[in-house]
């Protein structure tokens, strides 16, 4: 008996050392650096996203947020070294639009059921940019030269598989013309390729061109959303004026792999809130052409599930070549 009530102390004893354990390690969480991963080449978009978010965070979070990127495969890369990493909150995936379209086309396994999404930050419209001595001056000439031969107008994009090239695919569905698809290793080698004459035009988000449309080199000839943007894209004519329905953008969010314990998920969704309802922050994306779309981690949960509904029927209906 004495025995007996000796193992039902430590099997007690073991048990309740097993229901404290992960609440310790959230109590103690951070207590070291934490990666954010993106999964794009730097400059680009994406990338200025999170140098943003993880500067400003640091008014809530006692540990730096280092920022590392894994750019390729339309983002896969990136995502799933954040999916298969330890599920301890010391590696956050920038989770994009991308994780709604590439498990349709077999690029990764990695899906939007595969993490705990903390939120979403940002959302931006696609446009298309062609160089400022370029002799498109609007939409209509450059869909003019390419109805003329296929393939006679180059469109650059951030990668095959990319929001950017699918978008490219639903302009050649929607206006029935034939681009010649471009791919580069993200957004940013696409816009070096357009300001130095590589390509004809590429398809991108406001961010990743703002710098140079502010220089005169770069010049923006439509957008594919539901109304004009603000300044200084406010002149840019959308497709839906020129009476094509085309509404496709891209969004930038965080998540955590699977089985992330409560506390600390909740520890970032709750940093994460802060820092997107800091007016700082929300200039600095401002100024940066990002627009902020903040949106909690169960909604945007739910986002995510349907744009990959969304995609799935879109990439079914494009043809999707390099």
């Amino acid at each position: 008996m004495k025995h007996f009530r000796l193992a039902c102390a430590a099997a007690a004893t073991f048990a309740g050392m097993l229901l404290t354990l992960p609440v310790v390690h959230a109590a103690d969480y951070p207590t070291r650096p934490i990666e954010v991963i993106v999964p794009s080449s730097a400059g680009g978009g994406t990338d200025v996203m999170a140098r943003l978010f993880a500067d400003a965070v640091k008014k809530s979070v006692p540990q730096p947020l280092i920022v590392v990127n894994k750019p390729g495969a339309g983002g896969g890369i990136g995502m799933t070294e954040a999916q298969r990493a330890p599920a301890d909150g010391y590696k956050i995936g920038v989770l994009i639009s991308e994780l709604a379209i590439i498990p349709h086309l077999n690029m990764t396994k990695v899906t939007t059921a595969d993490f705990i999404p903390i939120a979403r930050l940002n959302g931006d419209p696609g446009v298309i940019a062609v160089r400022a001595e370029s002799p498109y001056k609007t939409i209509d000439d450059l869909l003019a030269a390419a109805r003329k031969q296929d393939g006679a107008v180059s469109m650059g994009n951030a990668g095959t598989g990319t929001i950017w090239h699918l978008a490219a695919a639903a302009v050649e569905q929607k206006t029935r013309v034939r681009f010649n698809h471009v791919p580069f290793q993200g957004a940013a080698p696409s816009v070096g390729a357009l300001v130095g004459g590589h390509v004809d035009a590429i398809m991108v988000s406001p961010a990743e061109i703002g710098s140079h449309v502010a220089a005169g080199k770069v010049r923006v000839l439509v957008a594919m959303s539901d109304q004009r943007l603000p300044a200084p894209y406010d002149k840019v004519v959308t497709f839906k004026e020129k009476g094509v329905d085309l509404v496709v953008g891209t969004w930038r969010g965080l998540g955590v792999p699977l089985n992330t314990p409560p506390d600390v998920v909740k520890y970032l969704r709750d940093a994460t809130r802060k820092t997107a309802e800091d007016p700082a922050f929300r200039d600095a994306l401002v100024r940066a052409n990002l627009q902020p779309a903040y949106m909690e981690g169960e909604q945007f949960q739910v986002f995510m599930n349907s744009q990959s509904v969304y995609f799935k029927s879109l990439l079914d209906s494009v043809d999707l070549k390099k």
